[in-house]
């Protein structure tokens, strides 16, 4: 099942969004459209069903739907910002563990 990692931090509107990494500072922006598929795959149980949605949502063909969110899906879990259950998930490390830990 495809999750934000608990170091990733969304603000994600229907006109786009961003979502910060803790461990980088740095924010990645999205597109309304990519926003949309994020907010779609939250709140799914798996790919498929978020691409469904994405397809009624947006009036495109359903393999058009399946390859926008899984885009978007697999370039957040390249950028470290999600994972997709498969991947197992690095382990937390806070900020204030330094050296001595």
């Amino acid at each position: 099942m495809w999750r934000l990692r608990e170091t990733a931090y969304p603000v994600l509107t229907d006109e786009g969004g961003a979502i910060l990494s803790e461990q980088t500072g740095r924010w990645a922006y999205l597109t309304p459209t990519a926003s949309a598929a994020v907010m779609l795959l939250l709140a799914s149980t798996n790919q498929e069903e978020a691409a469904d949605r994405f397809a009624e949502r947006y009036g495109i063909g359903a393999d058009q739907a399946a390859t926008d969110v899984r885009t978007v899906a697999e370039a957040l879990v390249a950028q470290g910002l999600a994972h997709d259950g498969e991947t197992a998930a690095r382990p937390r490390r806070r900020w204030w563990k330094g050296w001595w830990s």
